[in-house]
């Protein structure tokens, strides 16, 4: 049943708490997200919102460093544990700035899978932190990891196939002076599970099979390029919801290691086990989406690294994460207004009783009116089946259509008075009635472009209002967004209900807060109906535990989306002028301001404005 915490304390790792009414920030002065929110609507900002926390990013890269770094001493493992960031988890510009602030005392690094991805890496992260590059690559692309590197940059290019070593071969004869570090991917014929699984095991497009990888050994050291080959690299999987698979992959990973290591690849210093460390999306106690903790998987492949090596007589590896996920998710939150309620016309309000009422519709004002807990169950049921005798008479002409809409009303009323007066017993009948009478709450957001992951596969992500949060919510929500498209919407599901409150918008807003957004959402959300990137903006906390607003960057409004997608701003113009001058009915005074009228919404952004 319903829920006054959203099941903050499984996913939230006590990122936010609720204080009373509100969901708040658990650092600095511990502001709500409501008084953010508020505070930037009143600076005009209108639509949805995404509020970016450093200090989050912060504490994620030292849990990960330190629960790595704690395994390593608990085993006495001597060589050194190296983290970096894969850029295609979020690569905007607030982002990737805070990133590369927050991690300064941790060496902590950037991966790149294309130039563009790469160029970002050069210019951001400081010489010495590493840098890997995955994915496949041109003569261009590599030829720019030879120009990083005689910047100074710390950089190891991992090869997806023979093709690639060659071409590095090719640019090294060219550049002479200097050579980045090599890096192979392997294909491990263990898999992760789940829905990424299919990026690691022997189905992967990439890596390199026991065969090419015996190959590629022998032409760097035909080469004499073997002192250049520094790192394997492997991935068995986005968001692995179980431990075992990794352990498999570890083992035989390691095994690689240091058979390549006895074959006289001295300088193979590193295992990448790429990324992989799930996160917590789930809500509900009854359903998790990983089965181990951060500290059991850093011991995990702390110790499966240390038996590899003492078992085959050679140097522990460095142990390379790519975990973006894991970093980034939390550290922000979409907030997006209600802007409706669909059956917000089911209220008392609304009904329309005659003087003299058919009697079954009198019985279910009747009901409604004397509900109490003893006889709840008993007064729904009666409901119910005066609603079916009432629609029968409806179809047969007996019965108006005031007295149809008094019908259907009273019977919402009813449903939502037993499922508030039932709210703490787990009665399976009123979780069933619940998917009959969800409402809809119409969110001013896309969810294209905000959580394309749920669209595409899925993935659900916790949701929680900002205010209201001391009362109990009874009603079943479906989360609908302001698309012109059908599967723009959240449905309610009654195996991870949402419950949100009854409010009525004519007098108070209601916000819901969005979580765990930070990885993927941002870069992979499209421009349906042309809704742009949400208004961001960045939250520091001074050492008072005051915060401020800064590096605010707000949506695209109109005209800028449409010249991303290639119109000419100039021809717009130019049309939309001539079509007002031509308005034969106003003149040149009443033509001015409705041409000031449009360029005001031209210099907005394209979500809904509610006052």
């Amino acid at each position: 049943m319903a829920s006054k915490n959203f099941g903050l304390d499984i996913w939230g790792e006590n990122n936010f708490f609720i204080d009373n009414n509100t969901i708040n920030i658990n650092y600095g002065n511990k502001p709500s997200l409501l008084q953010l929110t508020t505070q930037i609507r009143d600076k005009g900002h209108r639509g949805p919102l995404i509020f970016r926390f450093p200090h989050i990013l912060k504490k994620q890269i030292k849990n990960l460093f330190d629960e790595f770094n704690q395994a390593r001493l608990g085993l006495d493992y001597k060589s050194p544990f190296r983290a970096v960031f894969p850029l295609k988890v979020n690569q905007l510009p607030n982002f990737v700035n805070s990133i590369t602030e927050v991690s300064k005392e941790y060496n902590y690094g950037l991966e790149a899978g294309s130039k563009a991805e790469l160029i970002i890496a050069m210019s951001h992260t400081r010489l010495g932190e590493p840098i890997t590059i995955n994915g496949f690559k041109d003569k261009a692309l590599i030829s720019l990891c030879f120009i990083a590197g005689s910047m100074g940059h710390n950089i190891t290019i991992i090869i997806e196939g023979i093709n690639e070593l060659n071409t590095i071969l090719g640019v090294s004869r060219e550049f002479k002076l200097f050579t980045p570090k090599i890096g192979m991917r392997i294909r491990l014929h263990s898999s992760g599970i789940g829905i990424w699984a299919k990026s690691g095991g022997y189905s992967s497009k990439f890596g390199l099979s026991a065969t090419e990888l015996l190959e590629a050994y022998d032409i760097l050291k035909a080469n004499n390029l073997l002192d250049k080959f520094y790192m394997i690299h492997f991935h068995i999987g986005s968001q692995m919801g179980q431990i075992s698979p990794l352990k498999k992959a570890l083992r035989e990973a390691g095994n690689i290691y240091a058979q390549l290591h006895k074959m006289g690849a001295t300088s193979l210093g590193a295992i990448n086990i790429g990324g992989g460390l799930a996160v917590e999306y789930s809500q509900h106690s009854n359903i998790r989406d990983r089965n181990y903790s951060i500290r059991e998987f850093a011991n995990d492949v702390v110790f499966s690294m240390c038996e590899i090596a003492k078992s085959n007589s050679v140097a522990q590896p460095e142990i390379f994460i790519e975990s973006g996920r894991f970093v980034a998710s939390a550290h922000s939150v979409l907030i997006a207004p209600v802007l409706e309620l669909f059956s917000q016309e089911y209220n008392q309000k609304a009904l329309r009783l005659k003087k003299q009422n058919p009697p079954l519709v009198q019985e279910l004002y009747e009901l409604f009116s004397s509900m109490t807990k003893e006889v709840a169950r008993e007064y729904l049921h009666d409901g119910l089946d005066h609603l079916e005798s009432l629609l029968t008479l409806f179809d047969l002409g007996y019965i108006d259509i005031i007295d149809r809409s008094n019908s259907e009303i009273l019977v919402d009323l009813i449903i939502k008075k037993a499922i508030s007066l039932l709210k703490d017993e787990n009665i399976e009948e009123l979780r069933i009635l619940e998917d009959k009478i969800d409402e809809k709450y119409l969110v001013n957001f896309s969810l294209f472009q905000s959580l394309p992951d749920y669209w595409g596969l899925k993935q659900n992500f916790p949701i929680v209002p900002l205010s209201h949060l001391d009362i109990v919510p009874t009603r079943s929500a479906t989360i609908c967004d302001i698309t012109c498209d059908s599967d723009g919407e959240i449905p309610y599901n009654r195996e991870i209900p949402l419950n949100l409150h009854d409010i009525d918008l004519s007098k108070e807003e209601y916000f819901l807060g969005f979580f765990l957004i930070g990885a993927y959402q941002e870069i992979l959300g499209m421009k349906h109906n042309l809704f742009t990137h949400p208004t961001e903006i960045v939250v520091e906390f001074d050492d008072n535990g005051d915060y401020k607003f800064s590096n605010i960057i707000e949506s695209q409004n109109l005209m800028d989306i449409l010249e991303d997608i290639e119109y000419e701003r100039s021809k717009i113009d130019k049309s939309l002028k001539n079509n007002i001058d031509n308005i034969k009915d106003l003149n040149d005074i009443e033509k001015d301001k409705l041409l000031g009228k449009l360029y005001l919404y031209l210099s907005q952004n394209g979500y809904l404005r509610a006052y």
